[in-house]
């Protein structure tokens, strides 16, 4: 019996031989490639990392992020604390490391025949991370080290990998052409590819440890108590409503630091200086010894738009600002108090603010403890009546005396006024907007401040009706803020609530409207409820 194949006739195919498999090593996945990118990209940062908190020195993506904060637009800064508040940072963070990722991604795919893309863009990187630790202050070898190291490891992984995707790896450690495997050894590639990915996780997750490990041998310098002080704060007011004390924990934090500048507290210095008689040396022992004073102080964030979170309430513990600086001599030429951080940041306000009898602070505690590291332990200003991007420096190193044209505050050259003071404001905190309230007796309660002028007098207004005085706190001292209740008899509906204050100069906030920039914002705060 025979048999007629019904296969075209034609040239023998070999599955096996190498003509099968050209069009895979000519043109591989532009998925793997981009994988790769990320991969690779995700190792040269996390190496950075290392080798930064090894060196106790911010990370690459801190410095960059840093740089980036520096050359913000006024607009921006603005816009990115409307949209993420004090979560600004993280949502920084979280958007370079996207971007990187969205880069890596694309490089590695364009880079399955040559790595040049990947390596150029790993360069790139390392190169912006060096740059930027460079104009860090506090920045050492580590700092510019850190992105190169990871550098260095990131395109070895990318050429690797990139080499084994294309066989060219292969091809290179075999003796003889002919032995060389025919396509790619895919089983060799995902071993290597997830040791890759493996490796950048761990030393990810190592960094992330020694930078917490860095940040709690900060906070464990913090001493247990304070010294005595020579005078006490009155009792805190006590409401239902709303605290009159904020606590620590709630306070609210906006500056300009992504990771927290190293403190020794055996080495710290705090230096005054400049259109001064004689130079002063003060170590935190130093400072401590010195008679201590407790004020209630409320301090407030430029940046809080009309009701906003960015204001607090503390007791705060130091010396005065003004002692300090009589002991140093000031020369009738000064014009600027000019105040300067462990991390480089500035700000500078009048001179006279510190010598005309407010409890201006340099300040050491807060609320009865040291004061925290998030709010500027050892030592920070703290100056009633001005916003804090003139004033707060927190993580204190120098303060020099000096003239309007010797140094520009951090903000200043980035379009924010010179001369800050804290405007006449209130606001609602009970109840909270959008909320549904019951008919009958309803309690509406806030805060007022004017720091330095003191509240008078506070009005709440439903639906643009009369304006009715509400019933004021305690007048603790013209620097804090006030609360108020007023009582409100509720009918079912919506209603509209607004607030206004007045202060002991005979001003009433205005109800115009402003943008926080370039001075603070202005208007009367308003909310919505729905009595049922």
């Amino acid at each position: 019996m025979s048999f007629t194949s019904s296969t075209p006739t034609g040239p023998e195919v070999d599955p096996l031989a190498p003509q099968q498999h050209t069009s895979l090593l000519s043109s591989p996945s532009r998925r793997l490639g981009a994988i790769i990118g990320l991969l690779s990209g995700g190792l040269a940062v996390t190496i950075g990392m290392l080798v930064a908190a090894l060196g106790e020195v911010a990370s690459p993506i801190d410095a960059v992020g840093s740089s980036f904060i520096d050359r913000t637009p006024r607009w921006l800064k603005t816009l990115a604390i409307d949209w993420f508040g004090t979560n600004d940072k993280t949502a920084l963070r979280v958007g370079i490391v996207i971007v990187l990722a969205a880069i890596a991604l694309i490089a590695g795919s364009v880079s399955v025949k040559s790595p040049a893309p990947l390596v150029s863009a790993i360069v790139i990187f390392a190169f912006l991370g060096a740059l930027s630790a460079s104009e860090r202050e506090g920045s050492n070898g580590a700092s510019i080290l850190a992105p190169i190291v990871g550098a260095i490891i990131g395109i070895a992984s990318a050429v690797l990998l990139l080499g084994m995707l294309t066989n060219r790896w292969l091809a290179a450690s075999t003796p003889s052409p002919s032995q060389v495997p025919l396509g790619w050894d895919r089983r060799r590639f995902v071993r290597a590819s997830s040791a890759v990915g493996a490796t950048a996780v761990t030393v990810g997750l190592i960094g992330h440890n020694k930078e917490r490990q860095r940040v709690r041998s900060i906070e464990s310098q913090r001493p247990d108590s304070l010294p005595p002080t020579s005078d006490s704060v009155p009792p805190s007011e006590i409401s239902q409503d709303i605290s009159f004390i904020t606590p620590n924990s709630d306070f609210y934090r906006i500056d300009t630091a992504l990771s927290f500048p190293n403190v020794n507290l055996d080495t710290w210095k705090l230096r005054i200086h400049g259109l001064v008689d004689q130079e002063i040396t003060l170590s935190y022992a130093d400072i401590a010894a010195m008679p201590q004073v407790e004020k209630t102080i409320t301090i407030c964030c430029v940046s809080n738009e009309i009701g906003g979170p960015y204001i607090g309430n503390a007791v705060w513990q130091g010396v005065y600002l003004k002692d300090l600086l009589l002991q140093a001599g000031v020369k009738p030429e000064a014009e600027q108090l000019f105040s300067r951080s462990l991390d480089g940041w500035t700000s500078g306000f009048p001179i006279e603010l510190a010598l005309d009898g407010r409890d201006a602070l340099l300040a050491i505690g807060m609320n009865g403890e040291p004061l925290p590291l998030v709010h500027g332990f050892p030592a920070r200003l703290i100056v009633p009546g001005i916003y804090g991007y003139v004033s707060a420096t927190k993580w204190l190193s120098e303060i020099e005396v000096n003239k309007w044209s010797d140094a520009y505050g951090y903000w200043i050259p980035r379009g924010w006024a010179r001369d800050a003071p804290i405007k006449t404001q209130s606001r609602i905190d009970v109840p909270r907007s959008g909320a549904t309230v019951a008919a009958g007796l309803t309690r509406i309660a806030g805060v007022a401040w004017a720091q330095h002028t003191g509240i008078e007098k506070v009005e709440v207004r439903v639906d643009s009706a009369e304006w009715n005085e509400a019933v004021l706190g305690d007048d603790i001292s013209d620097d804090t803020w006030r609360l108020w209740t007023f009582d409100w008899q509720a009918t079912e509906g919506k209603h509209t609530i607004q607030v206004r204050a007045t202060d002991k100069s005979g001003y009433t906030q205005t109800e115009t409207v402003t943008s926080v920039a370039p001075d603070g914002a202005t208007g009367w705060h308003t909310r919505r409820v729905s009595v049922a």
